[in-house]
């Protein structure tokens, strides 16, 4: 039998209807899965039930796209290390910077039952953390959804991206080349579905930005994005004020109190990062084509178009 957590019954019944789950299924799904790590020598993964049955969920089951997914996370998380690598959550830094609030998610999902709603702000000092720096916390709280988020797991999660406090200084650590990193991750590597992007308290130079930065998202994820202004109203008829924080005129905590609540979550799994440092890849060992990250990404940072699934 497999070792999964049981989802609720409506969320059973959307992963069912939605992602095309067949609970009799299951093992023999995660045993191909786990069959397939273990024939691939250049790839040293995890192969929990917990782990492995996300990435199929997160394909609709199909396990080609989960084995892609799979691949390129470790492929991430061992080529961009600063990014998206093994931490250790004692570190003073990463906990300094979680602590800020930055990158959080909210602990009411969107209508009680629906998509997680992950907060991005630039409350941080550009002058002492790298863009790196601050999204490394983030990585890995995607990575722990992947257990303790039944919600993120079947029904997605909304971004809101917070550009108030965005300087000049935090807009030119935004290269085209983490831009493109930072889509790979999320769209390409993480088994969730992205739901919907809100860009709040956008100023003419974020408009800008984000203008330019569009031009190289394709259509399926143009229609999932909405920029707004300033005007909190307008950003409760996409949200209602329950579900945003209060740092946004809402009710869902606060960032820094989500935040300081969160530090629970990285203390009960410490040990389960210390663990990441034995998983990865190693390129030399891959069979047939090499995975070109680079090429990815394009040289020199110049954006190449994502597809969205």
């Amino acid at each position: 039998m497999a070792q999964i957590k049981p989802l609720n019954a409506e969320l059973q019944k959307l992963a069912i209807d939605e992602l095309g789950e067949v609970p009799a299924r299951i093992a023999d799904d995660l045993q191909a899965l786990k069959l397939w790590i273990q024939a691939e020598p250049h790839l040293r993964a995890r192969t929990d039930d917990q782990f492995l049955i996300q990435f199929l969920r997160g394909c609709k089951y199909s396990l080609e796209r989960a084995k892609e997914k799979i691949d390129l996370f470790y492929s991430l998380k061992t080529k961009y290390p600063s990014m998206f690598g093994s931490i250790d959550v004692d570190d003073v830094k990463f906990r300094t910077i979680h602590n800020l609030g930055c990158y959080i998610a909210l602990p009411k999902p969107l209508n009680e039952n629906g998509p997680r709603i992950v907060v991005f702000r630039f409350n941080y000092n550009a002058a002492e953390y790298s863009i790196d720096d601050v999204f490394l916390p983030g990585a890995a709280m995607h990575e722990v959804m992947i257990y303790n988020d039944p919600y993120a797991c079947i029904n997605g999660i909304i971004y809101l991206v917070d550009f108030e406090l965005a300087s000049g200084s935090h807009f030119l650590q935004m290269t085209p080349n983490f831009c493109m990193k930072l889509l790979s991750f999320l769209e390409k590597s993480m088994p969730y579905r992205v739901k919907h992007i809100y860009y709040l308290n956008t100023s003419p130079a974020a408009q800008q930005f984000l203008k330019a930065l569009l031009l190289f998202f394709s259509e399926k994820l143009k229609q999932r994005i909405t920029i707004l202004g300033q005007d909190k109203k307008e950003w409760t008829q996409h949200i209602p004020a329950a579900y945003l924080p209060r740092d946004f005129g809402g009710e869902n905590s606060s960032c820094e109190e989500a935040a300081q609540e969160y530090n629970k979550i990285w203390d009960s799994y410490k040990e389960y990062f210390k663990e990441n440092s034995q998983y990865g890849t190693d390129e030399k060992l891959r069979q047939g084509q090499p995975l070109d990250l680079d090429g990815l990404f394009g040289v020199g940072g110049s954006f190449r178009k994502l597809a969205v699934d």
